[in-house]
């Protein structure tokens, strides 16, 4: 750790032509590198030197776009003089060497909840889920009386979560259902929860049957069904779910924790509110603590397939195979078909959020978000919701938002989720822990019930990565442990269960 005064600029990379502002920038601010020449936010980038009309603008050594008009040095660079262009000649990666195991953590593991299947869960939940938007009700109904001293009659239960969605029926037998069916199977089968009751109408489109067919056989003895027109209607399927729940809460009291291999750790990796900073700080962090997950036989998902846009060269020179990169290359000429059917592109600018924190291209903000995925080799690229079986690194292909990129990864069987975070997101996540990772120490001060690490050292210059990221790993091991997050503190994350939803409603 340096014992210098940090410089006021972030310089990412030697051949960089722009810089971030570590903190506030003042105009006629005199710095050792040049003059500023208008007031520059922090987070945001300022050019190091004159930079033509339409010449390359780089950042981490890698384009994000090109200039819309001359920059001259010393000026603020963004959305006013800085446009998008996909420039896949320059765009080149460099390889870096994988972590290493922790010295003497060759034995690492975590205490978690050990399945029938021989999966392990981190908490211990009880499920109720619906099949269809027309159960939704019931299934809250029967959760929210489990709330207080209802559930404190069963010590070690977590809670009981309804998983309730706004979909199910006015849908073809196609893609659609297909995906909905997997995602639904992914949370009724997931070691996070000890037992699941599966709600229906009884004349919904996704029947009952058909989702508990398709579970595995160890999964299906964990889950119970019932549908609201066999029970006698609302009230009587309330009252039958409350006693199927009850018993089912009575036997997961009695399970215990035990220590496991990282083999049974598997972290979905999430970054939603961004601003300048998720690239260099959080996410480089996160990075470096999923290296570390890997060396020890872990498994990461990272996933938003349009936020990767632009920045795919750096995981495809690192597949483990021509396949799996031609499967990750696949994925990205589906969404640019995709997005075209729908009159959009996948090259549009951030949100507005992100380009208030200094992001201004989808180039830009797709190299900051990789910076999540470390420096491991990517093993298997798998489809929405389908299920991962690591180990090491594996993207999936999911969208941006971040509530359905979320549940197709714990569908997918995260037990864990690390969300980094500049601007501030809340996001909670039942039945799996969200740690919630801020960019810089203001955001961490400003929102301290809600943020559960801070990666501001590295901003701040007290901090570097590899430092950041081993003290995450080790928070991370504890939450899997045991160790509530914050937003399980506030019992957060019951209501974001959002299913990505393809195919027509009918």
């Amino acid at each position: 750790m340096s014992t210098e005064a940090p410089s006021a600029l972030i310089v990412l990379h030697a051949g960089d032509n722009v810089a971030v502002a570590r903190a506030p920038l003042a105009e006629g601010q005199a710095l050792p590198q040049l003059r500023v020449r208008e007031a520059i936010a922090s987070g945001h980038k300022i050019a190091l030197r004159d930079i033509a009309r339409d010449e390359v603008v780089l950042k981490y050594g890698q384009p994000i776009g090109v200039a819309s008009t001359a920059i001259s040095a010393g000026e603020h660079v963004h959305v006013h003089n800085l446009e998008m262009a996909r420039i896949p000649s320059a765009a080149q990666a460099t390889a870096r060497q994988p972590a290493e195991p922790l010295a003497g953590d060759q034995a690492l593991g975590f205490d978690g909840y050990l399945r029938a299947d021989g999966r392990v869960g981190t908490r211990n939940y009880i499920g109720v889920l619906s099949s269809v938007n027309c159960s939704a009700t019931v299934c809250k109904a029967i959760a929210q009386s489990f709330d207080g001293a209802a559930l404190a009659a069963f010590p070690g239960v977590d809670g009981v979560v309804a998983i309730t969605h706004g979909s199910g029926c006015g849908m073809s037998e196609g893609e659609g259902l297909q995906l909905l069916q997997r995602t639904l199977r992914g949370y009724a089968g997931h070691p996070n929860f000890a037992a699941v009751v599966l709600i229906g109408l009884g004349c919904e489109v996704n029947q009952v049957g058909p989702l508990l067919q398709g579970l595995e056989p160890e999964a299906r003895q964990r889950v119970h069904a019932l549908t609201i027109q066999d029970a006698g209607g609302t009230r009587e399927a309330i009252a039958r779910g409350q006693q199927i729940v009850r018993e089912l809460a009575a036997q997961a009291a009695a399970a215990k924790r035990r220590r496991v291999p990282l083999s049974h750790l598997v972290v979905g990796l999430q970054c939603g509110g961004s601003d300048g900073y998720s690239g260099i700080s959080a996410n480089p962090a996160l990075g470096a603590a999923v290296d570390l997950l890997v060396s020890h036989g872990g498994t990461a998902i990272l996933s938003e397939t349009p936020e990767i846009y632009g920045a795919e060269h750096l995981l495809t020179a690192r597949a483990a195979s021509p396949e799996v990169a031609e499967r990750l290359l696949a994925r990205l000429r589906w969404w640019e078909d995709y997005a075209a059917r729908n009159g959009a592109e996948l090259d549009n600018n951030p949100s507005p959020g992100n380009k208030a924190g200094g992001i201004t291209t989808i180039l830009e903000k797709s190299l900051g978000a990789v910076a999540k995925a470390g420096s491991s080799t990517l093993t298997e690229v798998v489809e929405y919701a389908q299920p991962v079986s690591g180990p090491g690194l594996v993207f999936m292909d999911t969208p941006g938002y971040d509530p359905v990129s979320a549940t197709g990864q714990v569908a997918g069987g995260a037990n864990l989720i690390c969300f980094t975070t500049g601007r501030g997101s809340t996001y909670g996540c039942k039945p799996t822990p969200s740690l919630k990772l801020a960019t810089n120490t203001r955001l961490f001060e400003r929102m301290p019930l809600d943020m559960d690490f801070n990666a501001g050292g590295i901003v701040d210059g007290t901090q570097t990565v590899a430092e950041a990221g081993e003290v995450l790993f080790r928070l991370m091991l504890e939450t899997a442990s045991g160790r509530a997050t914050l937003s399980e503190q506030h019992g957060l994350g019951d209501n974001e269960f959002v299913p990505w939803q393809l195919g027509a409603v009918m």
